[in-house]
């Protein structure tokens, strides 16, 4: 096993807790559920509804990702976190597949929640692979 990796991205998401943006090793890089929330301004309100916050949560994976030189094509595994699962499992399963390729979805776990940090409908982590 190699030596475990440690990644911070400069310009990425404010940690809402103590914790690296992705840990990597033997090719494989962990990356830490996001949140909604903007880089740019990591104390503005939320956006409104799952779609809103499943867009800026995947924005804030690909900056991460972008950090470490990976992209969402790289993604192997995510685990999504829903606080409202009946109510928004269907509207995040019609907008999924818009990040990826056609065809090229990856392995996926979702997960009903009683809440998440920050007040969040989402949280997404992923697992990656170095080609």
């Amino acid at each position: 096993m190699s030596e475990l990796l440690y990644h911070m991205i400069p310009a990425g998401p404010r940690p809402v807790a103590p914790f690296s943006h992705a840990v990597e090793t033997d090719g494989f890089v962990f990356v830490t559920g996001q949140m909604p929330t903007d880089p740019a301004a990591p104390d503005a309100p939320l956006p409104e509804g799952i779609e809103a916050q499943t867009a800026r949560v995947m924005d804030n994976l690909t900056i991460v990702l972008d950090g470490i030189g990976l992209g969402l094509e790289h993604v192997t595994m995510a685990r999504i976190y829903l606080t409202q699962f009946e109510r928004d499992y269907a509207a995040l399963n019609a907008l999924w597949p818009t990040f990826f390729e056609p065809g090229k979805l990856p392995a996926r776990t979702t997960i009903g929640v009683t809440a998440l940090a920050v007040g969040a409908l989402v949280e997404i982590d992923l697992i990656a692979k170095r080609p």
